[in-house]
């Protein structure tokens, strides 16, 4: 009949599309669901290095002599957007946030502070990791790399932990502002597979994910379509089976 005829062609079109998508996306629908295990096995506290925080000291700030900020960012230049009052290796200053990116100025003077040095930079790293590792080696990038992934040049200081742990200390803010280390590159590692972004890996709405996503779900809904006259059949036959 016309309606058995029916049938038959959108069964047979339901098998071509299940069998040459899933060949053209299988991989990556194996990728998606490892990269989905690995990432849910993996505590995100150890990724992000949260267990080598040090305990934030309470530091009493020596407030006499403190500008108000839009003084202090006057007499600095800068049109700040928010200050921040906060101790930096036992100086009061304001972290100004602008446009361009953090600003510290002196609290009193008003006077911009230079860039972080190497120096000061271990001590803000030693100060926020807790441990005794020593710092293995020291390097500045001006510009970001793909594992720091922040704006504004940067120091990255590596310590002996066994954990390859990496601090960025930003030379503008005068503070970590990234924590990497050997499970946070595997974590990013499958990340990068699961959304199908190997350059930023920020942007998972990109178009080669979304193709991929809609190829494996035409796959799957041909699929199920082929599933369900098999578990129609088995339920009638589990039906006529005495008992």
């Amino acid at each position: 009949t016309a309606k058995a005829t029916t049938r038959m062609v959108i069964k047979r079109w339901a098998i071509r599309i299940h069998k040459w998508v899933a060949l053209a996306v299988g991989l990556q629908i194996v990728l998606w669901v490892l990269g989905g295990v690995v990432m849910s096995a993996i505590p995100i506290e150890r990724v992000r290095g949260e267990h080598n925080i040090a305990e934030p000291v309470a530091w009493a700030l020596d407030l006499d002599g403190v500008l108000v900020p839009m003084e202090a960012a006057e007499r600095a230049g800068v049109a700040p957007e928010r200050a921040e009052l906060r101790d930096y290796l036992g100086r009061t200053v304001y972290v100004f946030a602008t446009p361009a990116g953090p600003v510290r100025v002196d609290a009193r003077s008003g006077e911009r502070l230079p860039p972080v040095t190497e120096e000061e930079a271990r001590r803000i790293a030693l100060a926020d990791y807790v441990g005794e590792a020593e710092i293995s080696a020291v390097r500045f990038f001006a510009e970001p790399t793909w594992e720091y992934r922040r704006p504004g040049p940067a120091w990255r200081l590596e310590l002996d932990d066994g954990e390859g742990t990496r601090l960025y200390v930003s030379t503008e803010s005068g503070t970590v502002t990234a924590r990497r280390n050997d499970v946070w590159r595997v974590y990013d590692f499958f990340w990068a597979l699961h959304i199908m972004n190997f350059g930023d890996r920020e942007d998972f709405n990109h178009p080669l994910l979304i193709f991929a996503s809609v190829l494996a779900l035409i796959s799957s809904l041909a699929g199920l379509y082929l599933l369900f006259p098999w578990i129609a059949r088995l339920v009638g036959s589990s039906r006529r089976t005495p008992s």
